[in-house]
């Protein structure tokens, strides 16, 4: 089984892909999370990416799509895949189908979480994190705003720089103008599997399983 997990930001598509890896043994990649692998690893891809990001850069997109085709066509992607946070262009898209046509890999469904924008904007500007544990958590989920629910320390809780409305509403504007035209590429391709991501994580979480089953 191979997925493709879409959303706006704080929709909470990387909560999902992880549940979701686990219950169908399934490989999560996460191109945040290889890109660290890789660097660490000191890797030839690594080094590349990391020439960029020690310069703040963004990683080109052909070097992240090595390390895409590094992560899809390890052993431990036998069983399948959920890709989270990959394409997020019509390049990357372009990228990803070569690399799924080598690699012989048609069977491919796409997840969309969906919810509405003022709803993710509440959500995000309420999140706190802790300067003690480092725990992130939502003001609205907790008794007090001055107490970690995690550790338990008095007055740790901040608003990091990117839970700004500002920032996130520009983040918004980037996912409308970059990532939402890759949908338009997939529509006529692949099965898209619409979920209403304002429910709760568990529910939404057999939302995703029942429409997975149904096309399997």
């Amino acid at each position: 089984m191979h997925l493709i997990i879409f959303g706006a930001p704080g929709v909470g598509k990387g909560t999902q892909a992880k549940i979701i890896s686990k219950i169908l043994m399934l490989k999560h990649i996460s191109t945040g999370d290889i890109l660290r692998e890789e660097i660490k690893k000191n890797s030839e891809v690594g080094l590349k990416a990391k020439s960029y990001t020690e310069k703040g850069e963004l990683v080109p997109d052909d070097i992240m799509g090595e390390m895409v085709k590094h992560a899809i066509s390890s052993p431990e992607a036998a069983n399948g895949f959920i890709l989270d946070g990959y394409p997020r262009s019509v390049n990357q898209v372009n990228i990803l189908n070569k690399i799924l046509n080598e690699l012989g890999i048609s069977d491919i469904q796409i997840i969309t979480l969906d919810a509405d924008e003022e709803v993710l904007v509440e959500r995000l500007t309420s999140r706190r994190q802790c300067s003690n544990c480092q725990s992130i958590v939502n003001l609205k989920s907790i008794e007090g705003e001055n107490v970690c629910p995690v550790c338990g320390k008095e007055n740790t809780l901040v608003k990091r720089k990117d839970d700004e409305e500002y920032v996130i509403r520009n983040r918004f504007q980037v996912y409308k103008e970059t990532t939402k035209p890759v949908l338009d590429e997939y529509k006529n391709e692949y099965p898209i599997l619409k979920i209403t991501a304002t429910k709760s994580i568990e529910e939404v979480t057999e939302d995703i399983l029942q429409k997975i089953s149904k096309q399997n």
